[in-house]
């Protein structure tokens, strides 16, 4: 990690919290986002932990202004704009660059099987378009297609590309995309799966981005320090104690499925209630 780098560190996805009605619940937000500031962990709001697919235009204008509310001087915001409708992206991401959002995050659109050059085009011309810094998103398991590396080794020459978030569970890709841009002070890399967060860091990764952080920022935080003092120790220990965590929610559920199971227990600290957007 170049500490030196603009995004970097722990960046936690955020649920997104909800009254009875399904409407948002602010007073989460703000409980939510102040257990985050605690442990300098930057929020993500609006991706696939908080249920973003499944989100009207309104609730997810709610939650920015939410955010913006309760963010922190000095702080970054990332803010999801994935759709499939590239306008409506484009639309979205002028509201967040008007609402203290800092960086907007984007997957491919998932209805259509896209080829290579479709890929490529389409986040050309996402980034032409708006005004926000861009990181990329890869997410096999939503969109149902894998971004290749050499396509978004072309993206990270754009100048409103900054990053790629990658959930891409595979190993293999983990340490090529590294080899490729660890040492570029221009394009980031952060890692959305979290078995691999102390792996990543040891490579090189510029920051992680752990669901389980909505329960636990204190363990990311912990180990983020761990890594900066070399305790390689006390980073096994972090990873482990994310891992029994993450366990707690995932382990023999579907992706919707983990997400109430977090919101469960989320509620069991006070921090929001139980409740998920259809179809979840």
């Amino acid at each position: 990690m170049n500490t030196g780098k603009k995004y970097t560190g722990v960046i936690v996805p955020a649920v997104t919290p909800l009254t009875a009605k399904l409407h948002l619940d602010e007073s989460a937000v703000a409980r939510m986002l102040s257990l985050f500031y605690q442990y300098n962990i930057s929020p993500f709001i609006l991706g696939t932990t908080g249920e973003s697919a499944s989100l009207s235009l309104q609730l997810k204008k709610d939650y920015v202004l939410a955010a913006e509310r309760n963010k922190k001087m000095g702080t970054l915001l990332y803010a999801g704009i994935g759709s499939n409708v590239l306008t409506e992206s484009i639309e979205f991401a002028d509201y967040c660059a008007i609402h203290a959002i800092d960086v907007v995050v984007a997957t491919l659109p998932s209805y259509y099987p896209l080829t290579e050059k479709q890929m490529l085009k389409y986040f050309l011309q996402l980034a032409d378009s708006i005004k926000l810094p861009l990181f990329l998103y890869n997410i096999p398991a939503t969109t149902h297609m894998s971004l290749p590396l050499h396509i978004v080794d072309e993206l990270s020459r754009h100048k409103n590309i900054v990053g790629i978030k990658d959930s891409e569970r595979s190993e293999e890709r983990m340490r090529e995309s590294l080899k490729l841009w660890r040492g570029r002070d221009d394009f980031h890399y952060i890692l959305g799966w979290a078995v691999k967060s102390s792996e990543a860091l040891l490579l090189g990764a510029d920051g992680l981005v752990p669901s389980t952080g909505n329960l636990y920022p204190d363990v990311y935080a912990g180990m983020l320090n761990a890594f900066k003092l070399g305790d390689k120790v006390k980073l096994s220990e972090m990873q482990a104690l994310g891992d029994e965590y993450g366990a707690l929610y995932q382990t023999e559920r579907t992706l919707g499925e983990s997400l109430r199971a977090l919101k469960l227990l989320m509620k069991e600290k006070g921090l929001c209630e139980e409740y998920v957007m259809p179809p979840l």
